[in-house]
């Protein structure tokens, strides 16, 4: 495009807004509610994601060692343990330490009477193991089970099955949610555009016949629901950055001390939040227009 037609598709788009003021208002409080709804949702869904990846990242793995075993076989059994694939790391314990770390759980006003089983302590050597993908965790156990010197294995694959169809169904909710709303925005935008377009039927009918292109008058059209989008995409990251500050707050005062739940702070996404809004709010106006300006071109 020359630079005089780019200005002048731009000033036509700014006039367009005001001209229908009130349409172009709703188009905007549309955009904002629907682009408000879908970030919250979107924002609690990765919150719950990054929850329940920290809950299957502590979700460890015991192995417990044949009490028959020597002390020095026990030890070489981590080299074993850590050639299997889907093992991060292990960590060996030895029975006194479990004792003293079962023994600090119970507080200190129970700590002595543990002090008796220290000649006969009924624990025994154990690794801790961390896994680096969680999902396999079946078929680690199996591998470790059939290891020489295994005794037990102890995981709670509960915790990752049920992690699992929690993290799916979140996601499948935000997901259909998300669509939704925007082609309820895209579905205002269009309406918008569509009123404008109907005021000014006569003028682009005389365009037409005087030998206007498609593209010249498309343009202002397409340009005013892009400003549209825009400014509802602005308003909108900004309510949401607000809103997502008063949800955090709110849940550090009401969980307190308690660290299984937290929240990303806004701060580390801010600006993917900022990008995901503003191609919204692009697609939502910039949709609408293109939709229905097609129509009126047609004949």
């Amino acid at each position: 495009m020359k630079r005089f037609e780019t200005s002048y598709f731009f000033r036509e788009g700014v006039r367009g807004i005001f001209l229908h003021g009130f349409m172009s208002f709703a188009a905007v409080g549309v955009i904002v509610a629907c682009l408000l709804i879908m970030g919250s949702f979107a924002l609690l869904a990765f919150n719950l994601d990054a929850m329940i990846r920290e809950i299957e990242g502590n979700n460890e793995i015991l192995v417990v060692v044949d009490e028959t075993l020597p002390r020095d076989e026990a030890l070489s059994l981590g080299t074993q343990i850590a050639r299997i694939q889907n093992v991060q790391r292990r960590d060996f314990v030895s029975r006194d330490e479990a004792l003293d770390a079962f023994a600090g759980k119970m507080g200190d006003e129970y700590r002595s009477l543990f002090e008796g089983f220290r000649d006969d302590n009924p624990l025994r050597d154990r690794y801790v193991v961390l896994l680096e993908d969680v999902s396999m965790m079946r078929e680690t156990v199996g591998q470790l089970e059939n290891l020489p010197g295994v005794a037990e294995v102890y995981a709670r694959m509960d915790i990752v099955q049920k992690t699992g169809l929690l993290r799916g169904a979140v996601n499948a909710v935000c997901l259909l949610l998300i669509i939704i709303l925007m082609a309820v925005s895209v579905f205002i935008v269009s309406n918008t555009i569509k009123l404008a377009t109907f005021d000014r039927r006569e003028e682009i009918g005389i365009m037409r016949v005087v030998g206007a292109t498609k593209r010249f008058i498309r343009w202002p059209f397409v340009i005013e629901g892009f400003l549209l989008g825009l400014i509802g995409a602005i308003i909108a990251f900004l309510l949401q950055w607000r809103v997502y500050g008063l949800f955090t707050s709110s849940i550090a005062r009401l969980i307190g001390s308690f660290t299984l739940i937290k929240t990303v702070p806004f701060g580390e996404i801010l600006w993917p939040v900022m990008a995901v809004f503003l191609l919204a709010g692009f697609l939502a106006g910039m949709g609408g227009s293109v939709l229905t300006i097609r129509k009126f071109l047609r004949v």
